[in-house]
């Protein structure tokens, strides 16, 4: 009798253990960001090294886009505020500018300051050349950035990037049409892992 309570207890506890390891993001990928240093809406240096040991939410942007980047930054806002609100407010996002020439610092400033207030954790990088953005928006996001020769407007994707404590993008999402609870619920994941 003995026995059996203590294989019960063991099948619970086998149980409860399985439950707890198997919160896992699903349809996740592993694509590893190299090492990068850029110039921040403030004018200072930022880079892969100020995001080690942190989670963080990427996407592309240009602050003359015409189209998809003000309601892709407008997006960005709510998902600053949502993180908030969950107490989760030391996830960074990080907005890449895909128009490096035009989007000095200061420009970019401005442009955020139409959708926050609040930079503490966000941050709209430049200071590199168009070709590399290109190249670096490929390599690491599989995301594809192009700008024509003779065109103000350039070409991008539209999805969003979750990033793990160790730099490694775990998994995308449309950034126009936001899974909101599923990126927290992902995001809370990643945080766990790291407890």
């Amino acid at each position: 009798m003995r026995t059996n309570r203590i294989l019960a207890l063991l099948a619970f506890m086998l149980i409860i253990l399985n439950g707890c390891s198997s919160a896992t993001i699903k349809n996740g990928v592993e694509w590893p960001i190299e090492d990068f240093e850029y110039t921040d809406q403030n004018g200072e240096p930022f880079g892969l090294a100020d995001l080690k040991g942190k989670v963080w939410v990427a996407n592309f942007i240009f602050t003359n886009c015409e189209t998809v980047c003000p309601p892709i930054t407008a997006n960005m806002a709510r998902i600053q505020r949502m993180l908030e609100e969950e107490g989760l407010d030391k996830v960074e996002l990080v907005s890449f500018s895909v128009d490096p020439e035009v989007d000095t610092p200061d420009i970019l400033k401005a442009f955020a300051s139409h959708f926050t207030e609040d930079l503490h954790n966000w941050h709209f990088l430049t200071g590199y050349v168009q070709k590399h953005i290109e190249q670096f928006a490929k390599e690491n996001f599989k995301f594809q950035v192009y700008k024509p020769e003779d065109d103000d407007q350039v070409i991008h994707g539209t999805d969003l990037f979750l990033v793990n404590q160790d730099g490694i993008i775990v998994k995308y999402y449309s950034a126009l049409d936001v899974p909101y609870e599923e990126l927290l619920s992902d995001i809370q994941i990643l945080l766990k892992q790291s407890d």
